[in-house]
């Protein structure tokens, strides 16, 4: 059976907004030249002239924070405990390197939110409301992604602060009926920083603080940022592929994020 697939996934590159710029990747390239010296000292005897026409290999270096690029966090990058609202209560976060695989490659649902304001904090009866619209009840595992007006800002100067935010009570609702990964083509799963500020400051209400993150202390969860391309995607009929790079106790790690339709 055929197959396509739609690549969810922004690039890792310099020079393009994708981050705050004190987090921002940096990628310096060698060309087939510049690494002539490398191969000649793991090759002793070795000179420019042995290599076909005085290239050796092309290969870059890269500075990155886990959370840069299309990434997956893993619940200890929300909190040092997760599931204290399930049976058994509290325990350790789990790091990327035990994220089951099996919550990495499943169905996957799109709940589009671009009509909602920069800085709104999606409500569960918004969720449920989308749900409604497409005609779909979630089942256990499904991977639940969220479209945003982000999508559309990548790379301009108001991407970080473009976009919705996912609430606690709208995480809950996705993590009380299985779901155990979502994702969101904003840069954070939670509304911008900058309206987080301002509503903390009106209120005094510090629970608002990282509050779509912070479910994962009640019920452990993985979430996608910065994906991309969502627009292309229907509200269903396709699966997720989102494995993330393998780090050791670390609270998140890239992923090539990809859509897979069976035509």
């Amino acid at each position: 059976m055929p197959r396509r697939f739609v690549d969810m996934s922004i690039y890792l590159e310099n020079d393009v907004l994708s981050d705050p710029p004190p987090l921002a990747p940096k990628i310096t390239y060698q060309s087939h030249q510049d690494t002539l010296p490398e191969f000649m000292a793991m090759l002793p005897g070795t000179t420019p002239a042995d290599y076909p026409e005085g290239q050796a290999a092309a290969a870059e270096w890269v500075t990155l924070t886990t959370h840069n690029g299309t990434h997956l966090d893993a619940p200890w990058h929300f909190h040092a405990t997760q599931d204290a609202g399930l049976p058994g209560g509290a325990r350790p976060s789990i790091t990327i390197d035990e994220v089951p695989l099996e919550w990495c490659f499943q169905p996957g649902v799109k709940l589009d939110f671009r009509h909602l304001p920069d800085g709104h904090v999606v409500t569960a009866a918004e969720v449920q409301a989308e749900l409604d619209r497409i005609g779909h009840t979630l089942s256990p595992l499904e991977i639940v992604v969220v479209n945003t007006r982000a999508g559309s800002r990548y790379g301009q100067r108001d991407y970080l602060g473009a976009g919705c935010g996912m609430g606690h009570a709208a995480t809950m609702f996705l993590l009380e009926r299985g779901v155990r990964l979502t994702g969101t083509d904003a840069w954070s799963w939670d509304a911008p920083f900058s309206y987080t500020a301002r509503r903390v400051a009106e209120t005094g209400d510090t629970s608002l603080i990282w509050e779509g993150h912070k479910a994962g202390r009640d019920i452990g969860y993985c979430h996608l940022e910065k994906l991309h391309n969502l627009e292309a995607l229907p509200p269903t009929g396709f699966l997720i592929s989102c494995f993330p790079h393998k780090i050791r106790a670390a609270s998140a790690g890239w992923t090539r994020a990809v859509a897979i339709f069976e035509d």
